[in-house]
C-alpha cells in the first residue's frame, strides 16, 4: 500500500506579514495512522524540499502525541525536509492521497494543475482522495469525469466559516472553504465548531477540522483496504 501526501509551498498568511503553510498535527497523526498500517509514505509538495510549517501548529497548545512523535522522528523529518516536487508525481504509483491543511494550501495547491490533475486521475482511476480542515478547499476547480466540479451533489465538509471567524482570518483568507464548496454544488455538512467530524461520498472523504485529521486517514486507510480485499 502506498500512500502520497501532499503538503503546501505558501508560507504567507495573504498581507499580514505573518507566517502560514502547513498544520502539523495534521501531518502527524495521519502519517501515523498510515505508517503504524505498513504503508508506503511519500511526501510531495509544490515547489519541493522543504516544506513551510505553520508556526502557530508548533505551539505549545497545539502539540500532541502524535506531533511530538513526528518531531522525534528522523526518518520522518528528513522526508519532510525533501519532499517530492508535486508535478513530478506518477498518480499510477500510488493507491490513495491524503491532504492536510493549514492555510497555506488555499494559496497554492488550490490554483495549482498539478495538483488539480492528480486528484483528478485519482478519482478517475477509482482511488480514494482524503482531505482535512483547508485542504477540501483544493477541490475548488477539481472537475469529475462528467465536465462538472467534482463536489457537484456530493457531501463534504471542511473548516467551517464559524471556524474562520473564531481565528480571526474571514477576510484574510482567498476564500471560505465552506463557500467555496457550497457555491461548487457540494452539500457542505458540519459538526460543531472543533468538533471531529469526517465525511464520506464514494471516494472523497473529507474532515472539517485539526480534530478531524486522524479520522480521516482512518477512513482512507478502510478505504484501501477494502479496495485491495474487494
Amino acid at each position: 500500500m502506498k500512500i502520497l501526501m501532499v503538503l503546501t509551498s505558501h508560507d504567507q498568511l495573504g498581507n499580514t506579514g505573518k507566517k502560514t503553510g502547513f498544520w502539523l498535527e495534521e501531518l502527524a497523526a495521519p502519517y501515523y495512522v498510515f505508517k503504524d498500517a505498513g504503508a508506503e509514505i511519500v511526501l510531495a509538495s509544490p515547489n519541493g524540499g522543504q516544506p513551510p510549517l505553520d508556526p502557530k501548529s508548533n505551539e505549545p497548545d497545539s502539540k500532541t502525541d502524535a506531533t511530538n512523535r513526528f518531531e522525534a522522528d528522523a526518518e520522518a523529518q528528513a522526508k519532510l525536509a525533501s519532499t517530492e516536487k508535486l508535478s513530478s508525481i506518477n498518480p499510477h504509483d500510488f493507491d490513495g492521497i491524503f491532504y492536510p491543511g493549514g492555510h497555506g494550501p488555499l494559496w497554492d495547491l488550490a490554483e495549482d494543475p498539478a495538483s488539480i490533475s492528480l486528484i483528478e486521475t485519482f478519482i478517475g482511476a477509482d482511488r480514494p482522495v482524503a482531505l482535512v480542515c483547508h485542504a477540501p478547499g483544493v477541490l475548488r476547480h477539481v472537475k469529475g469525469q462528467d465536465g462538472k466540479p467534482l463536489v457537484e451533489g456530493k457531501e463534504v465538509t471542511g473548516f467551517t466559516n464559524t471556524e474562520e471567524e473564531a481565528v480571526g482570518l474571514t477576510k484574510i483568507v482567498p476564500f471560505l472553504v465552506e463557500d467555496e464548496l457550497a457555491a461548487k454544488g457540494g452539500r457542505f455538512t458540519r459538526a460543531d465548531d472543533w468538533a471531529s467530524y469526517v465525511v464520506q461520498d464514494g471516494l472523497l472523504i473529507t474532515g472539517q477540522n485539526p480534530g478531524s485529521s486522524e479520522e480521516t486517514a482512518q477512513r482512507l486507510l478502510a478505504a484501501l483496504k477494502r479496495s485491495q480485499t474487494g
